[in-house]
């Protein structure tokens, strides 16, 4: 059990980890889509897949832009629902209820210990559902283009405010 000052000693730290998470879970995800489409930095059984395959191709293309733009904490919150829904649909079509010879197990464990291996697929898809409510966190892209429209709304204003008191002089 944590007591408060050490409650509040973490909440200051949550910004800058949930920007740390954000940047491995969108890294590892763009590595994911990299592997599909180009079989870099490793390669699955058969290479790349071919272009325009459904789903592999796809899917692949999915998560490369969707892991790129999480990573740099560009659109985050728009780019993690995306990769969420990938993830759930990946789980239900490829290893559970949909999966190519019927439905597989129900636990989502290793293959070899008799699971259906969705558990990466769960870890992503709740991974980037977090990121949806969280957002990108202190070092987001986000971030900066949150704080650059907030100074733009204010100089327009200040100059909107400024016409409007020239305009009331001169009545």
């Amino acid at each position: 059990m944590t007591s408060i000052r050490s409650e509040e000693r973490l909440n200051t730290y949550s910004p800058t980890v949930i920007s740390l998470f954000r940047v491995i879970v969108g890294l590892l995800f763009t590595l994911h889509g990299s592997m599909t489409l180009f079989a870099w930095p490793l390669s699955y059984p058969g290479g790349a897949a071919p272009v325009g395959e459904w789903p592999g191709w796809w899917s692949g293309l999915i998560e490369f832009i969707t892991g790129i733009l999480v990573t740099l904490g560009l659109f985050t919150r728009i780019a993690a629902f995306i990769a969420s829904g990938e993830m759930a649909v990946a789980y239900f079509w490829q290893h559970w209820l949909f999966a190519k010879g019927g439905p597989g197990p129900f636990w989502p464990f290793d293959k070899q210990v008799g699971g259906n291996g969705g558990e990466l697929a769960i870890l992503f898809c709740f991974a980037f559902l977090l990121l949806v409510f969280t957002g990108g966190g202190a070092f987001a892209l986000d971030a900066r283009r949150r704080g650059a429209a907030a100074g733009l709304g204010r100089r327009r204003g200040a100059a909107a405010g400024m016409g409007r008191r020239r305009f009331a002089l001169r009545r």
